[in-house]
């Protein structure tokens, strides 16, 4: 009935170009994912969901899964286009033994274990090694969007999981290569013909190496000369491409030319630009790629083998993710952290899709093997996120180390200063200059340890509870700086120290200038908004460099501080609108452009720019 609808309104259109299909599939993103981010199961089980409703297994509105799915690989493309801009090379060989050691053992272990599933469900021993080797390429797109959703990608844990997903990719060209040799016939390709297969192979890696060294900076220098946003952008999208393009036609993984490109402009001055360029087309095509799985999902086949793919699913996902915690706390992970890999990668990927399809083609499996196996895979995708919602609510809480991390207890300073951050750090220099005794708390242990190395003495403390400013002196302080990097707790602090401890002088760090009247309203002795002098020295080195007077620079910056003090002080009283008091560029843009110019305007900006403070 879906399908119909479809249909008649396609016809209706015209002859022109279908949109329908297209707008249903954004559609049903633009709902679909919203909801089930907010429901906490992640925007991939969106995706997934959205298209299982869409696919020949529901509605019907896309009755060509494969299509799209060619279409949306491009998404995994680029996706690795981008981690590669993130691994400069020196990183990459510092990930060396995690890729090549951790990487192989994983895949290594796990591809015979799960050889050994598919015979246990009764698949010929080669079928079952194509089986079990597809199952063992963990989906690359699932596991970094899930570890990038939850800012984990740069952690230590995240990684090692980054490393094994490379050692991954870069499995799936042995693993072709294998297909093809016991393929039926095989045995008739010549020895000259393998060779020339590795040789081309290794060219194409060659030959991106040298034109990443060579050619590409040059090329992107050009463009950049030309200053036409849209040609650096189609520059980018030709890069990633091409690259993609390359070792597609040398017989090697798309997504792995497009993560050397990314490898090779990593140090490029042209990096960021590039990233930019790229991530919107990343974004979309990698949600159509999730898009595209769902609707590869044959419910049908489900429903006639449905006692196979379950135990396969479940016999597959339980053997790979228990070989995969062992392997990691053999290797000394914790325990938080195995479990949290073997769940995050206990799944099939992307890339088996690939390897079934080439083995069909090659004679290895039969049509109805290829259906179970995609089945089993795309299920064990969608699982992922739904198992990874118990496993972190199950997971015991990361505790930190207090390893030589001193808890703030009869502190006595005449000063107590929380939050020795950046701003702390400084703060406390004109204090320690003069002598005056200083506690120092703070809650980041990371930092603490840090600031120990440079021989200062932080206790560790959280300043927003009552019993912690006890503990540190506050009710015995003359003073007290409030320096932390979060405006909530800084009123928190405020009116803590207001309201139990009334004779203690508080200065506090503001974040912008409402900030700063929410401090002034609660009765602190004086806040100055973190970025404001710094901002105002930088104006009046700019204008040193332009040739002003060292007296011009002195009055021009004491004018801004007072006509500042002077919009502060009306805003404490309610009145919102102390424009004249700002020195506006509108009235000089307004004259270049030939618009006529209110004198009385004028006059004002003038008078603002010239009077004495």
């Amino acid at each position: 009935m879906a399908q119909d609808l479809v249909e008649t309104v396609s016809h209706a259109a015209g002859g022109g170009v279908d949109l329908l299909p297209v707008v249903i599939l954004l559609g049903a993103a633009a709902v679909a994912v919203p909801l089930f981010r907010r429901l906490g199961l992640g925007s991939v089980l969106g995706y997934l969901a959205a298209g299982v409703l869409l696919g020949p297994s529901g509605f019907d509105v896309v009755t060509d899964p494969s299509a799209v799915l060619h279409l949306a690989e491009l998404g995994v493309v680029m996706f690795l286009f981008i981690i590669g801009l993130e691994m400069e090379p020196s990183r990459l060989w510092a990930l060396r033994r995690q890729i090549f050691g951790l990487g192989v053992i994983q895949v290594g272990v796990c591809g015979l274990l799960l050889t050994g599933v598919g015979m246990m469900l009764g698949f010929a021993p080669v079928v079952s090694f194509v089986f079990g080797m597809g199952f063992v390429l963990t989906s690359t797109a699932i596991v970094m969007q899930m570890l990038g959703e939850r800012g984990e990608l740069g952690s230590e844990s995240g990684q090692k999981m980054v490393s094994i997903l490379l050692l991954e990719d870069l499995a799936i060209v042995p693993l072709l290569a294998i297909v093809a040799l016991l393929a039926p016939g095989a045995g008739d390709t010549s020895f000259l013909t393998r060779i020339l297969s590795i040789g081309l192979a290794i060219g194409a890696v060659l030959l991106l190496i040298f034109l990443g060294r060579r050619i590409m900076n040059p090329f992107f220098a050009v463009l950049a000369a030309a200053k036409v946003r849209e040609l650096m952008t189609a520059g980018a999208l030709l890069v990633v491409l091409g690259a993609a393009l390359l070792f597609q036609a040398a017989g090697l993984s798309m997504a792995m030319g497009a993560f050397l490109a990314g490898v090779l402009l990593s140090t490029s001055t042209f990096r960021h630009q590039l990233e930019a360029d790229v991530e919107p087309f990343r974004g979309l095509l990698l949600g159509l790629f999730f898009l595209a799985v769902g609707m590869s999902l044959e419910l049908s086949v489900v429903a006639e083998n449905w006692q196979v793919i379950a135990a396969g699913v479940v016999a597959a996902m339980l053997v790979k993710g228990v070989a995969i915690y062992i392997i990691a706390r053999l290797l000394r992970s914790s325990h938080g952290e195995a479990m949290e890999r073997a769940v995050l990668m206990g799944q099939g990927g992307e890339f088996a899709f690939v390897l079934y399809t080439t083995a069909v083609s090659a004679g290895l499996i039969d049509g109805p093997s290829n259906a179970i196996f995609t089945a089993t895979v795309i299920l064990s995708m969608v699982l992922t996120p739904l198992l990874v919602i118990p496993m972190r609510r199950l997971m015991p809480k990361k505790t930190m180390s207090m390893d030589g991390i001193e808890e703030v207890n009869g502190l006595s300073g005449r000063v107590l200063l929380i939050g020795f951050g950046r701003f702390g750090q400084i703060a406390s220099q004109p204090l320690l200059g003069q002598g005056h005794q200083i506690s120092i708390i703070d809650n980041d242990v990371e930092m603490i340890r840090a600031a120990s190395q440079f021989g200062f003495k932080v206790y560790y403390g959280d300043g927003t509870r009552l019993d912690v400013l006890h503990a540190a002196g506050a009710d015995r302080a003359e003073m007290v700086l409030v320096c932390v990097n979060d405006a909530k707790a800084t009123t928190l602090i405020a009116e803590l120290i207001r309201d139990h401890f009334p004779l203690v002088k508080v200065m506090a760090r503001a974040f912008d200038r409402g900030h700063a009247i929410e401090l002034r309203e609660i009765g602190v002795e004086y806040e100055l908004r973190e970025t404001f002098e710094s901002a105002v020295r930088f104006g009046g080195q700019a204008i040193r460099i332009l040739g002003a007077s060292e007296v011009e620079i002195d009055d021009a910056i004491e004018g801004v501080r007072n006509r500042d003090r002077m919009r502060f002080e009306a805003q404490l009283l309610g009145d919102l609108r102390q424009q004249d008091l700002l020195i506006s560029n509108a009235i000089d843009q307004a004259r270049e452009s030939g618009v006529e110019v209110d004198p009385n305007a004028a006059e004002a900006s003038a008078k603002a720019s010239t009077e004495p403070h």
